[in-house]
């Protein structure tokens, strides 16, 4: 094993560690609520962040800093902590949306408090309390993470910069997802494109010509519409608060330059496109043993996906696309993708769009050389395939299972 492949593997050890201090410092604030309340949080919260997900993106931080020529790794780890708490945030509410069972294998918090709260034979509704209760788990984790963030050093006001349109960013793509999903026409969505708006980006970037990642000619791509709007949706749900706002946010605790800003944003838009996009493939093609995810969950759950507009566009809406419900529905929608031709578009685009990131990093100013192999090697890590080979039917459960998760 390489050096860049060992610290990058070293990158979660540390940012463990780290959060393990902070949550109990942050729980020995709560001491007044008393030692049985405590241990709720302790194991619906401290545990919840403490005992899984891969870490990908306080790995951004890091990298982002270094890249942003920091020289103490140590003085990175409070904003890394604070990204995946974030994220601890998002991934409880996500569940209360989605209405799932599980996550990670285990009963999702709020159900697992909506079943303690029958346990115990308390007065009223034991689903109203889990909600309630996950809520404030959720609320509690965000405000953690300011917390965390006054660690960061000098150049914390552009920090917390990052970090709050991080926030404003997710939420508000996870709206578009939320009435995207129920149904709801957004009117005034932008059809000039999702990656259009980067206020990172100067006009010399690759984004502003012709882009990797498009389909071949005479096969299609974005015509507006649908496919746009579920662009937009997962450049804000998952592509910038996945990749780039993390990026940038090691950067500016590193208090890099605007040129190296530039540069990374140039990485981290086609790459958080593409790994959104490798969640939707998953989302339909899934082995539930590697994602977590039932079989076809986002067909499911009706999800608004590239994949899901692109394999319309190319059928002209087929009546199998939409409201599958078992697992019959879910197996003649996956062998449709695969017969239109959009599965294959997808994974071109997927590579077009992690190629295109990987060759910006190459632009000037260009990067320290530890950095750069570590970005390489992220961008395959983030778009690595998950994906059974055959559309074969595999029962659905009945309640979604969430994944530690690409779009979410």
């Amino acid at each position: 094993m390489d050096t860049v492949t060992a610290r990058t593997g070293h990158v979660k050890e540390l940012v463990d560690r780290h959060l393990e201090r902070l949550l109990e410092r942050q729980l020995g604030r709560l001491a007044f609520l008393g030692e049985e309340e405590t241990g709720l949080i302790r194991e619906h919260l401290v545990a919840f962040v403490l005992g899984g997900g891969k870490r990908l993106r306080p790995e951004f931080v890091y990298w982002g800093y270094l890249a942003g020529g920091g020289e103490r790794p140590e003085d990175v780890l409070p904003a890394a902590c604070a990204v995946e708490l974030v994220h601890a945030a998002a991934l409880l509410l996500d569940d209360m949306m989605d209405e799932a069972g599980t996550r990670r294998g285990r009963p999702a918090a709020h159900v697992a408090l909506a079943g303690l709260h029958r346990a115990r034979g308390r007065r009223g509704d034991p689903d109203r309390f889990g909600e309630s209760a996950a809520t404030l788990l959720a609320l509690l984790a965000l405000t953690w993470v300011d917390a965390a963030l006054l660690e960061s050093g000098p150049h914390l006001p552009a920090a917390l910069d990052h970090l709050t349109r991080l926030r404003v960013e997710a939420i508000g793509g996870q709206y578009l997802d939320l009435t995207r999903t129920s149904g709801a026409r957004l009117a005034g969505t932008p059809a000039s494109g999702p990656r259009a708006d980067c206020e990172e980006r100067g006009a010399d970037t690759p984004a502003s010509g012709t882009r990797a990642g498009r389909e071949a000619p005479g096969e299609g791509g974005p015509d507006g519409g649908e496919e746009e709007q579920a662009r937009l949706i997962s450049l804000y749900k998952s592509g910038k608060y996945t990749v780039e706002r993390p990026l940038l946010l090691g950067h500016a605790v590193a208090g890099g330059c605007a040129p190296t800003r530039r540069l990374l944003s140039a990485y981290a838009l086609p790459l958080g496109e593409a790994f959104q996009l490798r969640d939707d493939v998953s989302g339909v093609f899934g082995d539930p043993a590697e994602t977590g995810k039932p079989a076809g969950a986002d067909l499911l759950q009706g999800k608004a996906t590239y994949l899901l507009a692109e394999a319309r566009r190319r059928t002209g809406g087929a009546d199998a696309l939409d409201d599958v419900k078992d697992a019959d529905g879910v197996a003649a929608a996956r062998r449709l993708i695969v017969e239109c031709g959009a599965l294959d578009a997808a994974e071109r685009r997927i590579a077009g769009l992690a190629a295109e990131a990987v060759a910006a990093l190459a632009h000037p100013p260009g990067l320290p050389p530890e950095a750069r192999k570590a970005l390489t090697e992220l961008a395959a890590t983030a778009t690595a395939t998950a994906t059974a080979t055959e559309p074969a039917p595999t029962e659905p459960a009945v309640t979604p299972t969430r994944p530690e998760g690409h779009g979410r």
